[in-house]
């Protein structure tokens, strides 16, 4: 590939998942790195403290530290403006490419922009979120014109408990949603280990599946420059193959 390229990543904290999950992700895109810095996240409720560390000061501190390993881009790997709304997002990344210079990104954004392209307008939802988080975020994406026609949560609240669910209790919660025919689901946390799942749950179910780690890097990668069908075997966003139906939009199996 030549030159190597550089995904910088805004880590959660407590999050043990995603820096595993995304370099297996990347482990066979030759001359492309994922590179992570921290910031403290250690609970996801609507008290007033567990919002606060979304505050986007810390954000921006971890976002220029990554900004010394030269990296191509900078991506918020977490969800939280699903439930703070969107536009917190959007001036996280402003700010980010200001301070620093480098393009920026965020798991949310990239999620919403797959549902843009692929006119998904009816989706499925499994996060392991508290029911009044999830509520909010149904409420943000009812707002933005996308409708959650399913959803399943856990009621977990303890970020670091995320990373124990296990792959079953994943499998049972995107099988229930699929009763519904959504259109896409997503898979919504970025300390859930669903993305190794997907690739076979999409050959059972036919109904794509956009999940938050494997999204952001789809984008990350998109914004580098970088083609992400290099990434095989984590499911059709990558590859982009996908098949219309009526108001469904399914998988070529």
């Amino acid at each position: 590939m030549g030159k190597s390229v550089l995904l910088g990543m805004l880590t959660p904290s407590s999050n043990t998942t995603l820096e595993p999950v995304t370099a297996s992700i990347l482990q066979d895109v030759d001359s492309v790195s994922a590179h992570f810095s921290r910031f403290r996240v250690t609970e996801i409720s609507l008290s007033e403290a567990a919002l606060k560390q979304f505050d986007d000061r810390p954000l921006l501190a971890a976002a220029e530290l990554l900004a010394d390993a030269k990296v191509d881009v900078i991506a918020w790997n977490g969800t939280s403006a699903s439930w703070l709304g969107f536009e917190r997002d959007v001036q996280l990344c402003d700010r980010i490419q200001s301070a620093t210079g480098i393009p920026a990104t965020t798991s949310i954004l990239a999620i919403n922009e797959l549902f843009q392209r692929h006119q998904i307008v009816h989706f499925g939802l499994v996060t392991p979120y508290l029911e009044n988080v999830q509520n909010k975020i149904v409420q943000n994406y009812q707002q933005a014109g996308f409708n959650c026609v399913a959803e399943q949560h856990l009621n977990l609240s303890v970020n670091f408990s995320f990373a124990e669910v296990a792959a079953d209790t994943i499998d049972q919660q995107i099988k229930a949603v699929a009763q519904a025919h959504p259109q896409a689901i997503t898979t919504m946390c970025t300390n859930l280990r669903a993305a190794p799942q997907v690739a076979a749950l999409e050959r059972v179910l036919g109904i794509p599946i956009y999940d938050s780690i494997s999204s952001v890097i789809w984008k990350s990668l998109s914004i580098a420059g970088v083609d992400p069908s290099l990434v095989q075997g984590w499911g059709r966003l990558f590859t982009g193959i996908e098949i219309s139906s009526g108001n469904t939009t399914k998988l070529e199996q």
